[in-house]
């Protein structure tokens, strides 16, 4: 009795996933017909998943405009990270001793290079300072302050030091169609960010050491 009981359930769990299989093979257009939803539709490549010539997809190409030509790209969205719009052969990896970003993206000689100056927000610490002795931990601030404390300093941030964990060179590839229409909260903010000035601190509860 127990072997016909688990041999009706094991029929009926492989009719649930055949039908569950069945289902997803499927789609009803507006029309109200089944369409069959292809293999090669599945994937980005959008071709046989079972062959192997195409398999590499189209051949993303990165900008060889040289630095400092003035070339700059509209921000994806209100804040985000310019994208890089230069050549970058040879600049990266950014290294402790090696950062070229900085010979012409300073405050101090962007302009005559014709280069966007690095922001003021890049030259503030936002990480407290905490006291460690090797046995006592102590807070630099009390958790009402959400352990935040600002502090500008004259070198880059240690957590700005690495641009390219935020801004990437933009490439000519398209693996997808991109069809995001930005809706930005300030006239200007396909070039400019709104987090500078007094919006560095608004809304949040610090210390400043």
């Amino acid at each position: 009795m127990k072997l016909f009981t688990k041999i009706s359930l094991s029929i009926a769990a492989v009719s649930v996933l055949f039908l569950n299989a069945t289902a997803e093979e499927t789609k009803t257009t507006k029309q109200g017909v089944k369409a069959t939803i292809t293999e090669e539709s599945l994937g980005l490549r959008k071709v046989d998943l079972y062959g192997e010539k195409e398999v590499k997809p189209e051949e993303t190409k990165y900008s060889k405009t040289y630095a400092g030509s003035g070339h700059k790209i509209d921000r994806a969205f209100q804040d985000a990270p310019p994208m890089i719009p230069h050549d970058t052969e040879g600049m990266l990896p950014i290294t402790i001793d090696n950062n070229q970003c900085t010979s012409c993206h300073a405050p101090e000689i962007a302009t005559s290079m014709g280069a966007t100056p690095i922001p003021v927000s890049h030259f503030t610490d936002f990480r407290p300072k905490h006291k460690f002795d090797g046995q006592k931990f102590e807070k630099s601030v009390d958790n009402m302050k959400n352990e935040i404390s600002i502090k500008a300093v004259e070198q880059l941030a240690g957590a700005r030091f690495n641009c390219s964990q935020c801004h990437a060179p933009q490439s000519e590839g398209q693996l997808v169609e991109n069809t995001f229409d930005p809706e930005f909260t300030q006239p200007d903010g396909a070039s400019k960010s709104t987090w500078r000035g007094t919006k560095l601190t608004e809304g949040l509860d610090t210390l400043k050491d």
